[in-house]
């Protein structure tokens, strides 16, 4: 009899251990439903809160921004290149307008300076017309045209060559004729019709002369 009771009693502590394992895997199951559900959920969520975060931008789309991109830089590059032409175009008219002035009015101070000789020769011609004695008017003619080489000379290095017996160099002289003479070793300039000019060492005008040659 005792031995049943025993028995009995294994066999209900049994069940109920049984029992009460499989209520804590219930729970435990039921705890991990309830987790993956929640995650789930709080995936879904951040899904909800930024929709893009999960989808990528497609190739095409990719594409179309550089191309924007490009189109812009583009954009301002040519923008930056028109300024530019129109800077250096107004730098060349510029550049025209100033050398076309300068080359109008580069004798300008020569000019000036001409005037007190151009005065004198109005003062010498009024004088000529109540003159009695020509000789006063050639002394004032000679006085304008020493005043005026002077003035060329010293301000601006123009200097007149060109005499009678000076030995005949063709880088200075323009020979229009020619004599023989007996007695010349080397051609000499036998008369000058119009002298020469130097402004510096540049010759501007030959002399226009006639030359003795050795007779032959």
């Amino acid at each position: 009899m005792n031995e049943e009771n025993n028995e009995t009693v294994e066999q209900n502590e049994e069940t109920q251990s049984q029992a009460s394992q499989e209520k804590v895997e219930e729970q435990t199951e039921t705890s991990e439903t309830e987790t993956a559900q929640e995650s789930t959920a709080s995936e879904n969520e951040g899904i909800a809160e930024n929709p893009q975060a999960e989808q990528p931008k497609s190739e095409l789309e990719l594409a179309n921004e550089k191309i924007a991109q490009l189109e812009k830089e583009n954009a301002e590059l040519k923008d930056q290149v028109l300024r530019r032409a129109a800077d250096f175009d107004n730098y060349r008219k510029r550049m025209i307008l100033e050398n076309q002035e300068a080359r109008d009015f580069a004798n300008t101070s020569l000019l000036k300076d001409l005037l007190d000789s151009l005065d004198n020769f109005d003062r010498t011609i009024q004088a000529a017309e109540t003159a009695t004695d020509p000789k006063t008017i050639a002394d004032g003619i000679s006085m304008i045209n020493k005043s005026m080489v002077s003035m060329l000379e010293n301000k601006y290095n123009l200097v007149s060559y060109g005499s009678q017996g000076d030995a005949f160099d063709p880088e200075l002289h323009e020979a229009i004729g020619s004599v023989e003479e007996e007695g010349v070793t080397e051609q000499t300039l036998k008369d000058v019709y119009l002298k020469g000019y130097k402004l510096k060492d540049r010759v501007i005008r030959h002399a226009k002369v006639r030359v003795s040659v050795p007779k032959a």
